[in-house]
C-alpha cells in the first residue's frame, strides 16, 4: 500500500532545503570574511558598488532583494569603517545614492580570491552550479502568487 503524500512532512519542502543551504554556503564564507571584519550582507553590497558605483539605497535593496530596515543599518556600519559614502541626491533629496571610498574599492582586491576558493568547497560541477544559479534566478524574478 502507498503511503500518502504529506503534504506537511519537512522532507517534501522545497524551502526548507533552500533555506537550509542558503544558512550552510552564507556560513561557508565566514572564514573569508572574519580576517577582513565584513559580513556577507557587506560583501554583497561591495559586488553591487563595485559593478556600478553611486547607486540609490532603493537600487541596491531592490538587486540585493533587501528591504531599507535591513540595508540601512549595514550601509550605516560600513560608512562607520569608512568604506561607503552615503550622499544624497542633488535632483532629489529624497533620494540617497552610495559611492564606494578608496577603502571600499580597495577591498576588491582583498575579496578578489573568495568567489574561487569557496568553488572549491561546492561539492558539485561547474555545468551543476550554472544550472542550479539559474533555477534560483527563476524562482527570485517569478511574480509572487
Amino acid at each position: 500500500m502507498t503511503e500518502a503524500f504529506n503534504p506537511l512532512a519537512l522532507e517534501n519542502q522545497l524551502c526548507f532545503p533552500l533555506y537550509a543551504c542558503a544558512r550552510k554556503v552564507v556560513g561557508m564564507y565566514t572564514p573569508f570574511f572574519k580576517p577582513l571584519g565584513i559580513t556577507y550582507t557587506q560583501y554583497i553590497v561591495f559586488m553591487v558598488l563595485w559593478e556600478q558605483d553611486g547607486v540609490s539605497v532603493h537600487t541596491l535593496g531592490e538587486k540585493l532583494y533587501l528591504d531599507s530596515g535591513t540595508l540601512t543599518p549595514v550601509l550605516k556600519k560600513m560608512e562607520a569603517a569608512g568604506y561607503v559614502r552615503r550622499e544624497r541626491s542633488k535632483a532629489d533629496e529624497r533620494v540617497t545614492n552610495i559611492y564606494l571610498t578608496d577603502a571600499g574599492r580597495a577591498m576588491r582586491e582583498k575579496c578578489e580570491q573568495i568567489p574561487m576558493q569557496l568553488g572549491k568547497c561546492m561539492p558539485m560541477e561547474l555545468e551543476d552550479a550554472i544550472q542550479l544559479r539559474a533555477l534560483l534566478h527563476r524562482l527570485l524574478e517569478a511574480d509572487v502568487c
